[in-house]
């Protein structure tokens, strides 16, 4: 399961960087500061660790799945 975070890490990453960025400009409309593109990846790179977790479940359950 680890092999498998691991490489799954950086598309998960990416994921948690645009949903940072899209919850920036929703935020932006409720009358907070933007989130800027840099600022939402350099988050992303820490919370992107317990994000990658469930999405290696899932794909190793999905591999289970095509395997029976």
């Amino acid at each position: 399961m680890w092999k498998l975070a691991i490489l799954l890490y950086p598309a998960t990453m990416l994921a948690v960087a645009i949903n940072l960025f899209l919850v920036g400009l929703l935020a932006h409309g409720l009358g907070f500061a933007v989130i800027a593109p840099v600022t939402a990846i350099l988050w992303s790179v820490p919370l992107g660790i317990p994000a990658v977790w469930p999405v290696a479940r899932w794909v190793r359950g999905l591999m289970d799945e095509a395997d029976s």
